[in-house]
């Protein structure tokens, strides 16, 4: 007996809920008809990716900043309404992105 049929035996007028947390990031985020920007520079010697153009909330374009750096493992960080990620990921962003439903333009390079 697995811990759904204890569930079902302890409160059998409970009606189950579909589970929507998979994909709560996407639900909540505004999308926006316009391209985000993904650009890439160099400072001080070191490659970054630079997106910009969000035009909804910034505490959603923090989330999505927030959720970019941890799917890739790297560092950066949200200032004056970019995000800013150590290293030339471009790719790899430009595919979360649209996966997400984002439109993407690639500038540069």
């Amino acid at each position: 007996m697995d811990l759904q049929d204890q569930l079902k035996n302890l409160f059998p007028e409970h009606v189950q809920e579909e589970d929507t947390s998979n994909d709560n990031s996407n639900s909540n985020i505004w999308m926006q008809d316009t391209p985000i920007i993904c650009k890439y520079e160099k400072r001080k010697g070191k490659p970054i990716t630079i997106l910009e153009g969000y035009t909804g909330a910034t505490q959603d374009f923090k989330i999505l900043a927030k959720e970019i750096k941890t799917k890739l493992n790297v560092g950066g960080s949200f200032k004056n309404d970019k995000i800013i990620i150590q290293g030339d990921y471009r790719d790899k962003i430009m595919q979360i992105l649209t996966d997400k439903g984002f439109n993407v333009k690639r500038v540069g390079g």
